[in-house]
């Protein structure tokens, strides 16, 4: 049975809709950078969406083909994933989606190597006919953070950061942004295919004791 990320690792994936303190281990990823609003038609996000899907499968069907990874074992391609910032303020302001910083990222099993990753790059920039050299092989230790399951649209996050900004001033935390500790979420739902009000996001962020 091919290993699921999200059911091996159950406190990273599947959090409560309350929040929680947890230590993120780091981690290695298929990452992509960009700019921009990431509902935009044809704009930079889901071009990188494009390219961070054909690495991962490139990756996992490289059972079949003549290409050998030492240490490999067979996955579930696991959920996109995304940090994001704005220039100047702390998390971020929805209504300014334009402004968005983003890395676009999936998760990779702990075998790959940056030799494995740069193969894979231009596998799938062969196969797929798809200029795939934006990706980059990146690790991120995210260390304590706070996180929810957030239930709905992505317009209706600031509400469940509410929530989780209260209970880090309940519980002695604060947020510890920086510009390598963002405000991650991880889309759990097809948003082609689930409902709005029914998607599930985990939103985690980067936290210390206060004072």
């Amino acid at each position: 049975m091919a290993f699921d990320f999200k059911k091996e690792y159950k406190e990273f994936y599947l959090p409560k809709t309350t929040p929680q303190i947890v230590k993120v281990p780091p981690m290695h990823y298929a990452a992509v950078r960009g700019t921009g609003d990431p509902n935009e038609e044809g704009g930079a996000y889901k071009a990188a969406i494009a390219v961070l899907y054909a690495v991962a499968y490139t990756i996992k069907m490289s059972k079949l083909g003549d290409h050998r990874i030492d240490g490999y074992y067979d996955f579930v391609v696991p959920p996109l994933e995304g940090f994001w910032w704005q220039e100047g303020i702390q998390g971020v302001d929805y209504a300014n989606k334009a402004a968005f910083h983003w890395i676009s990222v999936i998760r990779l099993p702990d075998f790959i190597t940056q030799e494995d990753f740069d193969w894979a790059v231009a596998e799938a920039t062969r196969k797929k006919k798809l200029d795939c050299s934006m990706a980059e092989f990146l690790t991120i230790d995210e260390g304590e953070c706070v996180q929810i399951m957030h239930i709905g649209p992505y317009d209706d996050e600031p509400a469940t950061v509410a929530v989780m900004n209260q209970y880090l001033m309940e519980t002695g935390f604060e947020n510890d942004f920086s510009d390598t500790r963002l405000h991650h979420e991880i889309y759990l739902s097809d948003a082609r295919k689930v409902a709005p009000e029914k998607w599930k996001t985990v939103i985690r962020h980067p936290v210390k004791k206060a004072g």
